[in-house]
């Protein structure tokens, strides 16, 4: 924005359709427009000249006059604009996301409205919202009558984007997003999830220029997301002999069983996502018939939702998370998992595509059915007090347990993060309490080490 404007006299180019050219200069960018009517361009310099002589700041890029940006800025509604980024995300996003995306603004965009007088109730609005707004795969689609409704009623009755300007406003945006829709307060990390979506939602806005400054309006306000716990809790942790009998439960279920077992291995003893997992092909295994082996992790599989796929599968299959979309992951793995590998192979086979694990028709592996064997084997081989605590709870927990395992047998801290997929800062942010019970450890050596130098203490 600047108040440096020069406004030229009317040029006249005969030999073009429209002859009369304005042109003005904002700052050192130049800008012009012509009309096919003297009277025209005459009407549109004396606009400008009226805006300089009120005192308005012009915009360098678009040669606008602040109270023209103003009136641009009040014909966009936030469901609009929030539907416009929808629609620039999906292709490039996975289905998952896509997910979360419909999920946060489904949460946001009932709080951003100019009046609630005839509201549709809560639960339909999440349901017109979040299965219909914003899941682009149905915009072709006409939804039932009361889906109708609630929408033509929250594109009514939507604030404009450049209400957001307002730290009011930006605050009752958050403090949706804090509230689950049975108004109890919504988990630290969805809270942070979807606050990390209406960021990126209002620098959208910034980038076409809604807000007549160019500034992130979230940034102005002091808001402090629900206190969350990332770090592993040292209790849910199994070591190596829990882990084995837990296996050993899983194989004792039979068939089905037997069949995972080497699935479960799989997050334990290479530290693997259930996702990444899941998608396991034969060819990505290097296992010898003695020593150490090697897992080539390029995928996963992750259930989604037929309605948010492409292809209008359940499940999707992705590159590794946070990479790009042809790199790899190379996890060595012992030789007694390489044997368990091998043997689960000889016995059972890959599905046609290559994958080791994968449901009875071939399909890949559910998380409630991978879920139940894993909560029977719990029951089955821990002791009661075991069993309510949270000891190896999740399944996710044997990916924990495969890390900080690594971390307290004395494995480089890079290195662990490299072969579980982290960044060394996500590594220390989650196992530090695992970190620091691997000091303890090492300056316990130190000290051993110092006595026996006789060095004083």
């Amino acid at each position: 924005m600047t108040y440096d404007v020069r406004l030229y006299s009317i040029e006249v180019r005969k030999d073009r359709p429209k002859p009369y050219r304005l042109r003005w200069l904002v700052g050192e960018r130049k800008h012009s427009k012509s009309y096919t009517l003297k009277v025209q361009a005459e009407g549109r310099r004396s606009e400008l000249m009226s805006a300089v002589r009120r005192g308005d700041q012009f915009d360098e890029e678009t040669g606008l006059p602040v109270s023209e940006l103003r009136a641009k800025q009040g014909s966009i509604t936030w469901y609009e604009h929030s539907r416009a980024y929808v629609d620039r995300k999906w292709m490039q996003a996975p289905a998952k996301s896509r997910k979360n995306y419909a999920d946060a603004l489904a949460t946001i965009t009932p709080a951003l409205v100019r009046t609630k007088a005839g509201m549709p109730d809560a639960a339909l609005m999440r349901r017109a919202l979040y299965g219909w707004a914003y899941n682009r795969n149905r915009w072709n689609e006409t939804p039932p009558d009361d889906v109708a409704r609630a929408l033509s009623w929250i594109a009514k009755h939507s604030m404009p984007v450049s209400a957001l300007e307002d730290p009011a406003t930006v605050r009752l945006a958050l403090d949706a997003l804090a509230l689950r829709l049975d108004g109890k307060t919504a988990s630290p990390r969805t809270a942070k999830r979807k606050r990390a979506c209406l960021s990126d939602v209002l620098g959208l806005a910034v980038e076409e220029k809604y807000f007549t400054l160019p500034v992130n309006p979230l940034t102005a306000v002091k808001w402090t997301a629900p206190k969350s716990v990332e770090e592993v809790d040292p209790e849910s942790v199994a070591n190596p002999r829990q882990v084995r009998v837990l296996l050993a439960g899983v194989r004792e279920q039979g068939p089905r069983g037997r069949h995972l077992e080497a699935f479960f291995g799989c997050l334990y003893y290479a530290a693997m996502r259930p996702a990444e997992a899941a998608g396991l092909r034969a060819d990505q295994c290097h296992l010898p018939e003695t020593g150490w082996g090697m897992l080539t992790l390029r995928q996963g599989i992750v259930r989604a939702g037929r309605s948010w796929t492409d292809d209008g599968a359940a499940h999707e299959t992705r590159h590794l998370k946070a990479r790009a979309k042809k790199d790899s992951r190379p996890v060595p793995i012992p030789p007694h998992f390489v044997r368990m590998l091998r043997q689960h192979i000889a016995t059972h086979g890959t599905a046609p595509d290559g994958r080791l694990f994968r449901t009875n028709r071939n399909g890949p592996l559910q998380e409630t059915g991978y879920g139940e064997v894993w909560a029977k084997a719990r029951r089955d081989v821990l002791s009661e007090a075991e069993t309510t605590s949270l000891l190896a709870r999740r399944p996710y927990d044997l990916r924990h347990a495969g890390v900080s395992f690594w971390l307290s047998s004395g494995v480089d801290a890079m290195e662990c993060a490299r072969r579980a997929g982290h960044s060394i800062a996500v590594l220390h942010k989650v196992y530090a309490k695992v970190l620091d019970q691997t000091r303890e450890h090492a300056n316990s050596r130190i000290d051993a080490a110092l006595r026996e130098w006789n060095e004083p203490e």
